[in-house]
């Protein structure tokens, strides 16, 4: 059997190594430490870098922490999210997107979304606001769009909804490191952002998170809450319910390594998807999501993704991830959305059919920066044997 083809590997710069030894040779392997303050700067600096900040000289401020999930509850916490609370989230999303909602006692409401980017649908959102308020007579806590596969949603559009309503933004970014809306970076926009580093991300650090807050206060709310909540006495002594979140030493380490390849990875990932749509051109009912404009947006292609429709193509998705798993090939479908989730069947939706429709023809191929040319056409050569079987 050929060597597997995995869907998205990490990939190691060279210098991890370097920082992760240091760590061990002055003995910071803890939750704190010269490795987390360094790999927080270089997030700090690489969100900054963009125009739009640098204009408005926004303040960001990073806490790294144990996950991206993480991140997102700390966002809620801050955000004042409590018991009965509503928290309007994508429901085309992976379920971390939608549980940390739950850890507060809030209840999800879930919006569908639209075509061009699969993210959040500006119309139903402003739908679901004015529908809930009608309801329940309050308006919901707070609003997480995601950056879908590294897809930019169209950011103005939900912040004008936001503003119009005064409904603050938590900005899922766990797959959009890298990627830019009308040049400003995926992760600046929300009030506050969640950053992941799973092993399958844009970077890693084998698994984590953080979180982006817009000031210093907020930011040392966060690791207030992240550090078990402790209070500034010389015993333990706790005011309030903490968490044990923090990143480690060694974890941010292998963070501030990959720092040095992160454009590179992005890089790598724009080129394999570039190569994807090459490939696949003339392939009847098989089309690769691209982005709508590329002036206003810049993916980072975190996971290359096809759309394949049976009664043009001749086969299905399912067809197409059989085949690939046959030839030792790892893809996987689209999320499922949450709103189709058993755990979450009784919480209110807002939809038009579009993630329920993407889910079942959609899939994703392997896009990790390890991958070659060869690998790619590979990928490719299964979906054509299939097409040309018919």
């Amino acid at each position: 059997m050929q060597q597997r083809i995995w869907m998205s590997l990490a990939h190691m710069g060279g210098r991890e190594q370097e920082f992760i030894q240091e760590a061990f040779d002055s003995n910071w392997v803890v939750p704190l430490g010269p490795n987390v303050n360094a790999f927080e700067i270089s997030l700090r600096d690489y969100l900054k870098e963009d125009k739009q900040v640098k204009d408005e000289n926004r303040e960001l401020h990073v806490v790294a922490l144990s996950a991206g999930t993480a991140a997102l509850h700390l966002g809620l916490i801050l955000l004042g999210v409590g018991t009965g609370d509503e928290v309007i989230c994508q429901s085309f999303t992976f379920s971390a997107s939608a549980n940390p909602i739950v850890y507060q006692g809030a209840i999800p409401v879930f919006v569908d979304s639209e075509l061009e980017t699969w993210n959040m649908d500006p119309t139903l959102l402003e739908q679901a606001i004015k529908d809930r308020i009608s309801k329940t007579g309050n308006k919901p806590k707070a609003i997480i769009p995601v950056q879908l596969y590294g897809m930019p949603g169209k950011m103005d559009e939900i912040l004008t909804v936001a503003r119009k309503y005064e409904i603050p933004v938590l900005e899922d970014a766990a797959e959009a490191l890298g990627s830019e809306y009308k040049g400003q970076k995926c992760g600046t926009f929300g009030e506050y952002a969640a950053l992941s580093f799973n092993g399958n991300k844009m970077i890693t650090t084998s698994g984590g998170g953080a979180l982006v807050c817009r000031n210093e206060e907020n930011a040392k709310r966060a690791l207030f809450y992240a550090t078990q909540a402790r209070d500034n006495a010389p015993h333990y002594q706790h005011s309030c319910i903490g968490y044990n979140y923090r990143m480690s030493n060694i974890c941010a380490g292998i963070g501030r390594g990959q720092m040095f390849v992160l454009e590179e990875h992005v890089e790598r990932r724009q080129a394999i998807h570039d190569l994807y749509v090459h490939l696949l051109e003339g392939i009847k009912g098989v089309k690769v999501m691209c982005q709508p404009e590329e002036s206003v947006f810049r993916s980072n292609y975190w996971l290359t993704c096809i759309t394949v429709k049976p009664e043009e193509a001749g086969f299905s998705r399912e067809d197409v991830r059989l085949a690939l798993d046959k030839d030792n090939i790892e893809s996987r479908p689209l999320w499922k959305p949450m709103h189709l989730q058993p755990v979450f069947k009784d919480v209110p939706f807002y939809g038009n059919g579009i993630s329920e429709q993407l889910f079942e023809i959609g899939l994703c191929l392997p896009s990790g920066p390890m991958l070659t040319n060869e690998d790619i056409k590979r990928v490719v050569d299964v979906i054509k044997n299939l097409a040309c079987k018919l």
